[in-house]
């Protein structure tokens, strides 16, 4: 399975954030964005869930985060795949999401062929910054 040699598999298997209010942000994910849940353990401040985001790729949510603006760490933001962009972003947006960056197209440089997508982003329950990712090649 995957095409890494050096490791074996290869690809993301999750992307995991503290929560703060652990069932509001379980709430949006699954809600609003449609993941589904796979895995849940523990109780309390202690608990965490694995909640499936589509293709097998996992949002792992702890409980027990602090509350109030959290600093930008090492990851900027993860990415979403989506086949529409724009939908996607006026369900989060429903959902009273905190736009980062509405639905644009552009083409990201590359050394051949640039890459058409559409692309938004926006703040999650606990500030995490989440991207929308649509590729627009046709």
């Amino acid at each position: 399975m995957g095409t890494n040699t050096a490791i074996g598999g290869g690809g993301f298997h999750h992307v995991a954030v503290r929560a703060h209010d652990f069932d509001a942000s379980v709430r949006f994910y699954s809600d609003v964005l449609g993941f589904a849940e796979k895995i849940t353990w523990g109780e309390g401040d202690d608990r965490a869930i694995m909640l499936d985001t589509g293709d097998g790729n996992y949002l792992e949510i702890f409980a027990g985060g602090e509350p109030g603006h959290k600093p930008e760490g090492a990851i900027l933001h993860f990415a979403i795949r989506t086949d529409d962009c724009v939908a996607a972003m006026d369900r989060a947006k429903a959902a009273g999401v905190k736009v980062k960056m509405e639905p644009k197209q552009l083409d990201i440089p590359s050394r051949g062929q640039p890459t058409p997508v559409h692309i938004a982003f926006f703040h999650g329950p606990d500030g995490e910054v989440i991207e929308l990712f649509e590729n627009a090649t046709t």
